[in-house]
C-alpha cells in the first residue's frame, strides 16, 4: 500500500490559508507511483485554470510536519514544485495528497 493511499484514510484538519507560511513541509517528498503523480499534475493544470479564469476554490489536502491539513482556495499558479495561492503562500506540489476540483 503506498503512502498516500494511508494518508488518504485520515482526517485532514481544516485550516485557513493564511496559515500556510508558518507551516514546515518536510523535503522528503510523498511516496506516490508514476499514474499517481500524472493523474495530480493533470488535476493541478485544470485547478490552475479554474483559479485564474473562474476563480473556482479547490479543496487541496496536504501533509506538513504535523500532519494532514486541508484548505479550500483559489489556485493561481503552479508548477513541478509548487502551487501558488494568493498574496505568494505556496505549498510543495511533493506534499500534496489530494486536489478536488
Amino acid at each position: 500500500m503506498s503512502t498516500t493511499s494511508t494518508i488518504a484514510m485520515t482526517t485532514p484538519k481544516l485550516i485557513q490559508k493564511e496559515e500556510i507560511p508558518s507551516l514546515i513541509f518536510p523535503k522528503e517528498p510523498l511516496s506516490r507511483s508514476k499514474d499517481e503523480l500524472s493523474i495530480l499534475r493533470k488535476k493541478l493544470r485544470d485547478s490552475m485554470v479554474l483559479g485564474s479564469i473562474h476563480h473556482q476554490k479547490i479543496r487541496i489536502v496536504f501533509e506538513d510536519s504535523e500532519g494532514l491539513k486541508e484548505v479550500r482556495t483559489t489556485i493561481w499558479a503552479a508548477d513541478d514544485k509548487f502551487i501558488v495561492l494568493k498574496k505568494g503562500v505556496s505549498i510543495p506540489v511533493d506534499r500534496v495528497v489530494e486536489l478536488n476540483l
